[in-house]
């Protein structure tokens, strides 16, 4: 299924590169890497990069880019959705799950045009043997930040799954084609910039992602006679 989002135009005069801690606690911890790289020195670093943020270039057309593109990563922290019954976590108590699987990027600008990034994300949802409903809404958020400081704006967006009968996954595509990051001059590049992506997740919901765990959408199922 493909849909096309748009996130609004940022309010963003001019870029200011002064110190401060990310607006929300979600934009902390371990990023992937996204088409433009990453930079820590986590041991496990490459092993998430590898899972979690791989992806190609959009083709986009028209314009020849002043510079490079901004930096877009998928969060490892937030990267996968696991919902269990009672906050029980086990394989028969798993209610919903969700992956970001991969993300696909690109962007144009030009003199003191803003930029321009289209994004497109695959996901990976399913049902486990605790759900309630053939139905689920996830919600995922994406944030742009001026690079490895404070975010400037953040949205959110819902997906709506429906999970046929006799299945437990279902696979959706969605495309973010609106976002623009204004700059203040031509000198202003988009490697001054991050997008970042990843799913609307509890405190819980992160530490389970940090610790690398997961249950497959099909856990504890009863096995078919």
């Amino acid at each position: 299924m493909r849909r096309v989002l748009i996130v609004a135009y940022l309010a963003l005069a001019a870029l200011t590169m002064l110190p401060a801690a990310p607006a929300m606690a979600q934009i902390t911890g371990s990023a992937g890497r996204g088409n433009g790289g990453g930079g820590d020195d986590d041991p496990g670093k490459a092993k998430r990069d590898e899972e979690w943020s791989a992806g190609k270039e959009l083709d986009l057309p028209g314009k020849r880019n002043a510079g490079p593109c901004p930096f877009v990563k998928i969060l490892y922290d937030a990267a996968r959705y696991q919902q269990f019954q009672n906050d029980r976590v086990a394989s028969d108590a798993v209610e919903y799950t969700g992956e970001m699987q991969s993300l696909s990027s690109g962007c144009e600008y030009r003199a003191t045009d803003p930029i321009h990034v289209e994004v497109e994300v695959l996901f990976e949802l399913g049902r486990g043997p605790a759900a309630t409903s053939s139905t689920k809404d996830y919600t995922y958020w994406v944030a742009v930040t001026d690079r490895n400081n404070a975010v400037i704006d953040k949205q959110y967006f819902t997906l709506h799954a429906v999970f046929p009968p006799g299945k437990d996954r279902v696979t959706m595509t969605d495309r973010i084609n609106g976002i623009r990051i204004p700059r203040a001059n031509s000198a202003v590049s988009g490697a001054n910039f991050e997008v970042l992506l990843g799913f609307d997740v509890t405190p819980q919901m992160a530490d389970f992602n940090r610790q690398g765990k997961r249950f497959r959408v099909n856990a504890g199922a009863p096995k078919a006679q």
